[in-house]
């Protein structure tokens, strides 16, 4: 996709996501036989909903149906949550993540395998796992030493974490 046409459908789609309390993370055009794909990637501090998906879906299709941005030829429009493997990026991503074990790739060629604790504007604080029994560290790592990140995805939490996890799903339950 051209910047030019990124640069539209961004500003043309922006207010639309925006008026929604969510965040336009991505914006892809991919070809795809004899039409296009037009995936739009959306985020919040409390995840999307389906429905939240659905009724975007709608609004930008009329949006884009007013307007040229897509040209004349036929396209496929998906608007989607980002999904677990999705790169670090953003500032808001890592507060996103606060609880989250994050896998960083960091500028000096090292490596970190380690839990989010705290996020402000400069870094993040880290709780990096003990090896063969030693207690867990605690590390701060500025956003400028990172050169890429991910969440690594977890299939056997610690016990405490899934507790405290259930304990806050019945808080928003009752809420």
């Amino acid at each position: 996709m051209s910047t030019t046409q990124s640069e539209r459908l961004r500003g043309l789609l922006e207010p639309l996501v925006a008026a929604r309390d969510l965040d336009l993370e991505e914006i892809e055009v991919t070809p795809a036989g004899k039409r296009r794909v037009l995936r739009i990637v959306v985020d919040s501090d409390e995840g999307v909903q389906l429905d939240a998906c659905a009724e975007l879906s709608r609004a930008v299709s009329e949006k884009l149906d007013a307007s040229d941005a897509m040209g004349g030829a036929p396209y496929v429009l998906e608007v989607t949550s980002p999904g677990a493997d999705r790169p670090l990026t953003e500032p808001r991503h890592y507060h996103r993540a606060t609880g989250r074990l994050i896998k960083a790739q960091l500028v000096d060629g090292g490596e970190l395998v380690a839990r989010i604790t705290a996020v402000d504007d400069e870094g993040l604080d880290l709780e990096v796992p003990g090896v063969k029994g030693r207690k867990a560290t605690t590390r701060r790592v500025a956003f400028g030493e990172i050169a890429k990140a991910r969440v690594e995805i977890e299939f056997n939490r610690k016990a405490a974490d899934t507790s405290a996890a259930a304990a806050d799903d019945e808080s928003q339950e009752e809420a």
